[in-house]
């Protein structure tokens, strides 16, 4: 049953993203385009996933969930380092891309050879950034 919860999620989740236009990579540049052909729209896409899960959140801190023991719990708040670099290598990426992991999962379907790429390089800087990680914080060495 979890996985078919699982599955009708990212179904919803994944018709979500094409109807907004999230796997469209010129309609996201655009929305960071400031000083060119800016597209404002996807706000009210980040605005519709930010707004139902703020009051998502404060309903579940008194529900159970149907079919697991317990909900997640919510991540802890820290702004360091890894947080800043992180951020500033996905906005780049999507910014000259035009595409986050959801939507390139998503474009695969009829994104071609270039979502391919943006995939391949995607699963290549999730397996560095825990090397990179290590080695930035001194535990550990690149490799």
């Amino acid at each position: 049953m979890r996985q078919l919860v699982a599955l009708a999620a990212g179904s919803i989740f994944g018709l979500g993203l094409l109807v907004s236009g999230m796997t469209d990579t010129t309609k996201v540049q655009g929305w960071l385009d400031f000083f060119g052909a800016w597209d404002p729209t996807l706000a009210f896409v980040m605005g519709g996933a930010i707004v139902p899960m703020f009051f998502a959140w404060r309903w579940a801190e008194t529900r159970k969930p149907a079919f697991a023991a317990s909900f997640p719990t919510r991540p802890e708040a820290r702004f360091d380092r890894r947080l800043i670099i992180g951020a500033v290598l996905f906005g780049a990426g999507w910014g000259l891309v035009g595409l986050c992991p959801g939507p390139a999962l998503a474009s695969l379907s009829f994104g071609g050879t270039s979502g391919f790429i943006f995939l391949v390089a995607m699963v290549v800087g999730m397996w560095l950034a825990p090397k990179a990680a290590a080695w930035l914080d001194g535990t550990g060495r690149p490799g």
